[in-house]
């Protein structure tokens, strides 16, 4: 389910939130679904507690993730990621788009990559 490479630079919370991030966002984990308790996923991974839970934390600081106390932390609506943080990201990708365009990445190949994605364009 999750990945973990412990040559990565990036903290181990990151990389679990990564992780959490990603199967969400490609419907891996459905919205609502119950996601694994901390100790259990920290056990599975052989991580400490606390990690896992700075990774629930900044997921639900972001709105990937709600908790409900005592019952467990769920993934949240599509509706619950915040337009600022869509905005942050769609700057991110008009950068990278311009750097890909200079590098001479076709409009066709990115189109594609998209396409790839589950993107649909016209």
């Amino acid at each position: 389910m999750l990945n973990l490479d412990y040559r990565d630079a990036r903290p181990i919370y990151e990389q679990v939130r990564d992780n959490l991030r990603r199967l969400m966002v490609s419907g891996a984990i459905q919205e609502g679904e119950k996601l694994p308790s901390v100790r259990s996923l920290a056990s599975n991974l052989a991580i400490n507690p606390n990690t896992i839970q700075r990774a629930y934390e900044s997921l639900e600081a972001e709105g990937y993730v709600y908790s409900i106390p005592g019952k467990g932390s769920f993934a949240a609506p599509r509706t619950g990621v915040d337009e600022e943080r869509r905005d942050r990201l769609l700057g991110q990708f008009d950068s990278l788009t311009a750097k890909l365009l200079y590098l001479g990445v076709t409009r066709d190949r990115l189109i594609a990559r998209i396409r790839e994605k589950g993107g649909e364009v016209q």
